[in-house]
């Protein structure tokens, strides 16, 4: 799973910027910074559920369909 394609992919979607998007999620702003820079990653746990997160807030514009390939 690459952290910060899914970063890149949360920010797009969203229309949010890192510090927006910490905010929204509640989640410290230096974690999503190291996500973005691949210093370090999201377990897979957290990684689905912003996921499920933001297709809830968004339902228009984010077609979530899960794929176990995607995180291996």
């Amino acid at each position: 799973m690459d952290c910060v394609k899914k970063m890149k992919e949360w920010k797009a979607v969203t229309g949010k910027n890192r510090k927006e998007l910490a905010k929204l999620l509640d989640i410290p702003y230096r974690t999503l910074t190291e996500w973005e820079r691949g210093t370090r990653c999201a377990p897979l746990y957290v990684i689905r559920y912003i996921d499920y997160y933001i297709k809830n807030e968004h339902l228009d514009i984010y077609p979530y369909v899960p794929e176990i390939d995607d995180y291996l």
